[in-house]
């Protein structure tokens, strides 16, 4: 007979409550300086960070308004970023120039750029994995009419929905032509192949349907 798991009480609930969401401040800090000082290491994570994954506010705003640049051709430097910030009635949620001035101040080097981005992407994960657990195991005390296959159906598709989110950081940019040859012939296969599952099965139907296996 398996002990019984006692339900968390008032402290512990409180001490939760507490409990800071992983991030990485240093991190947030060294990819925006980083860019700030060297706008060529652009290209080594816009692909794989998005400016959700940051936690701070100020730093989304900061590293969207260096997209933005970006995507326009133009450059994004101390002067012209807070130009763009101002220009948009955001410099001072981003901190104002002083602080944007402490980021480039601050970093010593561009060269740990995708690094640093890396610890970033990782910690967004780690609260999305904490906001799907908490709203799994609100689900759970309250379904709201759904049964039990229903609530794990919904569990399953959020930790899958992370784990795509996740191999953005582990895949980085790949060669555009390489790119559309694996395309085409995985197109190819599927479309000769009488089963749509042509890879190894996971067990998991909708996964499967998605992935091919």
């Amino acid at each position: 007979m398996q002990p019984v798991t006692p339900f968390p009480s008032r402290k512990d609930a409180a001490a939760e409550a507490l409990r800071v969401p992983p991030h990485s401040l240093e991190a947030e800090q060294a990819v925006l300086g980083g860019l700030m000082l060297d706008n060529s290491t652009w290209d080594q994570i816009a692909d794989r960070l998005d400016e959700s994954d940051f936690y701070r506010g100020d730093h989304r705003l900061i590293f969207r308004a260096i997209r933005r640049l970006s995507e326009t051709g133009k450059p994004f430097d101390l002067l012209t970023l807070a130009e763009w910030l101002e220009d948009n009635n955001q410099l001072q949620d981003a901190g104002g120039f002083a602080y944007l001035g402490v980021l480039v101040r601050d970093t010593l080097s561009a060269a740990n750029v995708r690094a640093y981005g890396d610890i970033i992407r990782e910690r967004a994960i780690r609260r999305d994995l904490i906001r799907i657990a908490t709203e799994v195991a609100d689900s759970a005390y309250d379904p709201k009419g759904r049964d039990c296959k229903q609530l794990l159906d919904d569990a399953e598709k959020s930790v899958f929905a992370i784990a795509e989110q996740g191999m953005r950081a582990q895949q980085g940019f790949s060669n555009m032509k390489e790119l559309l040859a694996r395309t085409v012939e995985r197109i190819d296969i599927l479309f000769h192949h009488d089963n749509p599952i042509t890879g190894i099965p996971t067990g998991w139907p909708d996964f499967d349907d998605r992935t091919a296996g």
